[in-house]
């Protein structure tokens, strides 16, 4: 028996990294010449994506492949009508946040906003042969012509950035990836995702953009399709998992699949919205497109009554923080509603929980202040460290509590809080996730070796003093006993006033039926398993550890247990609508 491992707790059912949505056979092909076959065939066609494309190399790959088989192509290539760079650059520094190494707002504006369209009006198709234009944006260009779009997940557009092979809107050359990082989330992405959801319900053919050489695809009618029997079913997102400073080596076993010559996995993104992907697959092959497309062609099934509340954005974020047997996280807090809104743009703030899934003894959640904390003096010993690299004394101030399997701690904005080592923690949220002001970060460096970024006095503008002493003892969840039945017992683990969502613990010994109740569920096997999750679309097998969404619209599901011994299931769902009966 390895280090972490307990087979009650954590049956053999493998975590699966890599999960999809099955389709009939036939939908998705794969293969540069197939792909140019099916271009040839429509003659004037339009090639729309993502940033992060390889727009080079898929163009050099189809080209050869059109002039084998004889076509006369003409390629044109949208970046010719970008606005020159220095007006680009001027229309998106607002965005940027100057010298915040972090921090920017999110661009209002068009994708539209960065071509000429004079230029964009120059680029018309040859009267004969095979036309292309391609590129981000090239639909801007108003051909009424085939239309396909090149899909890219952001963990692959991150990694192609780091390494050089990926750059900004607008711009010639690459620059420090966590610079291109800000200026992709404040700027780049929201432009793209916009002209993305005009595009989606008239896009004919999407492709899979992170294999050039080989690249798949599907029909437009397909992918909407398949969006929509999603948003009635069940869904799982791709998750993907990184090291960080204060990494452990929970995720390492739990995922065996994960590449294991890496110092640690510091967090499991099972559900971040914004980042995360759905893989399809039909006959073997894959294609994977973002969890936006979901959002962007059918929000009113998967949020149901909240969906004028949040539009296109999906609500609740899942993800894993593995410290067993790494470090504490840095001590932080999140903005204030009204912050977050005027200083970035974003419509809701990021209000957190931490479920402790494991723990080892003597761990340790910060959470709170201590009775009578003077707030002069520990920003003075805070500002004191980041200028002289002293230590500070946390647990002067800050609040500790023992970390106990299965319990709830709450963290609304302005809540001061960071998990020890030791601990493995399902952390439930709010889906916004980068606006964490460090305060202090235990004299580390990043694995990059550079010291991470602190943010004192963004911290200071947020964090809530009246979360001490007593006050502090209410960020603990009072598990409550609510509903049961032969073999279930539904658990509710209150969250805050503050958080628009809330927990219930499903103990399962054989099988239960549930409700979406006009919100979507947001499930995680916590405990034994696996656990079989039946919708009207059909079935799922959720292993430990797995985290799937269950759409409003679904209405009504069943989970049984297939496990040995009593699974437990973590529901998260949007509180009910003021008013609503």
């Amino acid at each position: 028996m390895t280090k972490y491992s307990d087979p009650i707790r954590r049956p053999a059912g493998v975590y699966d990294a890599a999960p999809v949505h099955t389709l009939e056979p036939g939908k998705i092909t794969r293969g540069a010449w197939a792909l140019a076959r099916t271009l040839m065939d429509r003659g004037v066609c339009v090639i729309d994506g993502y940033i992060g494309v390889d727009w080079d190399g898929l163009r050099a790959e189809l080209s050869a492949m059109l002039v084998e088989a004889g076509a006369q192509v003409r390629w044109l290539d949208v970046r010719e009508a970008l606005k020159p760079a220095a007006e680009i650059e001027a229309l998106v520094e607002p965005y940027l946040g100057g010298s915040d190494p972090v921090f920017g707002r999110r661009h209002p504006g068009a994708l539209a906003d960065l071509y000429d369209s004079a230029a964009l009006a120059r680029l018309r198709p040859a009267p004969d042969g095979v036309s292309i234009l391609y590129g981000c944006g090239a639909a801007l260009a108003g051909w009424q012509a085939f239309t396909a779009y090149v899909e890219l997940p952001k963990d692959t557009i991150q990694h192609r950035a780091k390494a050089g092979a990926a750059t900004n809107l607008g711009r010639v050359a690459p620059e420090n990836a966590k610079a291109m990082y800000k200026r992709f989330y404040f700027v780049d992405w929201p432009l793209l995702n916009r002209h993305k959801q005009e595009l989606l319900p008239r896009i004919d053919l999407v492709i899979d953009g992170q294999r050039t050489r080989d690249p798949s695809f599907m029909a437009g009618d397909d992918l909407r399709e398949e969006l929509g029997r999603m948003s009635r079913g069940c869904v799982r997102a791709r998750p993907w998992f990184t090291p960080g400073p204060w990494g452990g080596q929970w995720l390492k076993e739990i995922v065996p699949q994960l590449p294991q010559d890496v110092p640690n996995y510091a967090w499991s993104f099972e559900l971040i919205a914004p980042e995360n992907g759905l893989t399809m697959e039909s006959g073997g092959e894959r294609l994977e497109v973002a969890f936006d497309c979901l959002m962007f062609h059918a929000a009113e099934a998967v949020l149901g009554a909240h969906a004028e509340r949040f539009g296109t954005d999906f609500p609740i974020r899942f993800d894993y923080l593995d410290t067993m047997g790494g470090g504490n996280l840095s001590v932080q807090v999140h903005p204030r509603p009204d912050y977050i809104r005027e200083e970035f743009g974003e419509p809701f703030t990021q209000d957190e929980t931490y479920y402790l899934v494991d723990c080892e003894p003597g761990a340790v959640v910060y959470l709170g202040f201590q009775d009578g904390v003077d707030p002069a003096e520990f920003r003075a010993r805070l500002e004191e460290s980041a200028a002289a690299g002293t230590p500070v004394a946390v647990e002067k101030f800050v609040r500790t509590f023992p970390a106990e399997r299965h319990g709830l701690y709450l963290i609304p904005h302005g809540t001061i809080h960071c998990s020890g080592a030791g601990n493995v923690v399902l952390e439930v949220s709010a889906t916004p996730y980068i606006y964490t002001f460090k305060m202090y970060d235990w004299l580390r460096l990043d694995l990059d070796g550079k010291p991470r970024p602190l943010n004192v006095a963004r911290a200071f503008d947020n964090l809530n003093f009246d979360r001490q002493g007593q006050e502090a003892e209410s960020l603990v969840s009072r598990p409550a006993l609510i509903d049961e039945g032969p073999g279930w017992k539904i658990v509710h683990l209150p969250t805050h006033k503050d958080h628009f969502y809330d927990l219930h613990r499903v103990e399962l010994e054989s099988a239960v039926e549930l409700v979406t109740d006009a919100s979507p569920n947001v499930l995680a096997v916590v405990e034994g398993g696996p656990v079989r999750l039946r919708t009207a679309e059909g079935d799922v097998v959720c292993r430990f550890a797995e985290t799937y969404v269950v759409p409003a619209a679904a209405g009504r599901y069943e989970l049984v247990n297939e496990g040995r011994g009593e699974a437990k299931i973590v529901k998260a769902f949007l509180k009910p609508l003021a008013g609503a009966s």
